[in-house]
């Protein structure tokens, strides 16, 4: 069977005995698990010695977790068990490290694929460690602030109305999204306020493809435009997106944890939630602007074109 491993680490401001606590205790895991904030009503069931616990989902499959060897405040290992959509087992671990008044978390799984299914490891592995990153980033603002700003709410399909936009096209690593994006709308907005044109609806982007066992995306960042009357400058385009239909999940909170969104997205797709029109690219509107809203509300809709 194909064997893979993946292992990700994260610096929190807290003490160790604080956070071994949190990760040891499967009810607060609730808190800031990658899966279970895509299907919150999925049913969790807790061993009264706390030393097990599964989930069953519609979403998310069905599984379970069980200690096999801890030491308080330095170690704790697991056996992970994955019943649905297919059956495996992982070894699971978390290691943490004093660093002054930090601590340094480290979350490793070593597992293996049913073998019909080796053509998958590099994205599996990828998607788990996207998954762990996302995991590891929520614990992070557990630990340190007492809460997760990150809020999910699946609104279902709806109809889009389309509309043009200027757009600037980049592909980059997905690790540097954030500024990336960030440069391509400055560069937009610059060019139309020199040129006195007024923005005509809430900024987006389209992402054209998103390859996760290379770490790497394309998209588009969108400015709504009707109509433009002049020369485009080198590297911006204008184009419309189609009316169709789309489902909807909107995101409340900071843009770092926006991948629970799209995660929780693609988990509704496999699951058969709704059926993806792949002929029109996933695009995600930004309803807030982020310099006069709080981190914890801003709003970002995601919308998965289906049919």
């Amino acid at each position: 069977m194909p064997k893979f491993k993946v292992q990700k680490s994260v610096e929190i401001s807290t003490s160790v005995e604080k956070a071994y606590e949190s990760v040891r205790d499967f009810q607060q895991w609730n808190a800031w698990s990658p899966w279970v904030i895509a299907e919150p009503d999925c049913v969790l069931d807790y061993a009264e010695d706390g030393s097990r616990y599964s989930w069953d989902g519609k979403i998310i499959g069905s599984g379970q977790m069980e200690v096999l060897e801890e030491l308080p405040g330095n170690y704790i290992r697991y056996k992970l068990k994955f019943l649905k959509p297919w059956k495996s087992e992982s070894d699971v671990s978390f290691l943490f490290k004093p660093q002054g008044d930090k601590v340094e978390l480290t979350w490793t799984m070593n597992g293996s694929l049913p073998w019909f299914m080796f053509f998958l490891k590099s994205l599996m592995t990828a998607a788990i460690g996207m998954d762990y990153e996302r995991g590891l980033n929520m614990l992070k603002d557990h630990l340190e602030t007492g809460e997760v700003p990150s809020k999910l709410d699946f609104l279902g399909i709806s109809e889009f109305q389309g509309m043009k936009y200027l757009g600037i096209r980049s592909r980059c690593a997905i690790s540097e999204i954030g500024p990336k994006m960030e440069a391509d709308f400055a560069c937009m907005a610059s060019w139309l306020q020199q040129e006195e044109i007024e923005i005509e609806g809430k900024p987006f982007a389209i992402y054209h493809d998103f390859q996760i066992a290379k770490g790497a995306t394309e998209f588009t960042c969108c400015i709504p435009l009707a109509n433009l009357g002049l020369p485009l400058p080198e590297g911006m385009i204008l184009e419309e997106i189609p009316s169709c239909k789309s489902y909807q999940i909107r995101h409340t909170g900071p843009y770092r944890h926006l991948g629970n969104a799209w995660s929780a997205g693609m988990m509704h797709v496999r699951a058969k939630v709704f059926r993806q029109d792949r002929k029109v690219p996933t695009f995600e509107i930004y309803e807030s602007d982020p310099k006069t809203t709080p981190e914890k509300d801003i709003v970002t809709m995601l919308h998965f074109p289906s049919n």
